[in-house]
């Protein structure tokens, strides 16, 4: 089953909650922690009180207090970011270094690289009679947790957190996604909002998971990014990478790219990928 988890704490999340209240039959199957645990075919909507991002283990509070064995799971979230740029967004979680957002230093939560891909290519079509980007966004923040989960949300300030219409089309995008079973990569390199990976994954057959940024890496320390690179595989569920080349030195790139081949793993570009 697919958990759904809103936050009471932000305003994003309740609204996307109540998009899919609204679009979509569900049935009360209980409670969790005083709030009604809501399905809808194999999605189950719950919601939280505490800020998602601290909420740690949850996957396995709900398993052992409803009966159920979790497959993945989606929070549903604001972004915010201080250009204010409307903006839908999903992304990986975990901590490459300090984790100063929840989660523990250096730990990743298993990715959903079929489903979040899906979502991006679901969330730009809802998109398109909308002024928000589409994209994905790199791993960070907590929580940690043992099955495979994703962000998605609204951005990038208290204005879009509360546009109706931008909630309505994450929801749709949640309601209706068709997930693909497309070969899984890690990104390496770039910025935060990774618009290389996001290119690549809305016009090739390619499912994303563990996204390293540039700025997560030391590159003068090799077996600090060995170690990123093997738990961005391991938490992804795959050995193959793409590597933003440009967004970095030829040198550095090379030097990304041997490791990724010294923990047996395959570097690919987007010529290696079929076309959509």
């Amino acid at each position: 089953m697919r958990l759904i988890i809103c936050s009471r704490k932000d305003e994003a999340s309740i609204n996307i909650a109540d998009a899919m209240l609204s679009l979509a039959e569900w049935a009360e199957e209980g409670e969790f922690k005083g709030h009604p645990v809501l399905r809808h075919g194999d999605q189950w909507l719950i919601s939280i009180d505490e800020l998602h991002i601290y909420a740690e283990g949850i996957d396995r509070e709900v398993e052992d207090a409803l009966g159920l064995e979790v497959e993945e799971i989606v929070f549903l979230s604001r972004h915010r970011a201080a250009s204010g740029r409307p903006s839908l967004t999903v992304h990986p979680i975990g901590n490459w270094n300090k984790a100063e957002y929840g989660g523990r230093d250096g730990e990743l939560t298993p990715a959903a690289p079929h489903l979040m891909t899906s979502l991006l290519r679901r969330m730009r079509s809802e998109a398109e009679t909308l002024q928000y980007d589409v994209a994905f966004e790199v791993t960070h923040h907590g929580p940690l947790l043992s099955r495979p989960t994703l962000f998605i949300e609204i951005g990038s300030d208290e204005s879009c957190w509360s546009d109706r219409d931008a909630a309505a089309a994450l929801a749709r995008s949640l309601l209706d996604v068709e997930v693909a079973q497309h070969p899984v990569v890690i990104g390496i390199g770039g910025g935060h909002y990774a618009p290389r990976f996001s290119e690549v994954a809305l016009s090739r057959r390619v499912s994303f998971g563990h996204m390293l940024p540039a700025y997560a890496m030391d590159l003068t320390n090799a077996d600090s990014i060995r170690h990123s690179i093997a738990m961005a595989m391991k938490a992804s569920d795959t050995t193959t990478a793409y590597v933003h080349k440009k967004s970095m030195k030829r040198s550095e790139a090379s030097m990304v790219s041997s490791l990724v081949h010294e923990l047996g793993g395959v570097t690919v570009d987007s010529s290696d990928l079929e076309s959509l």
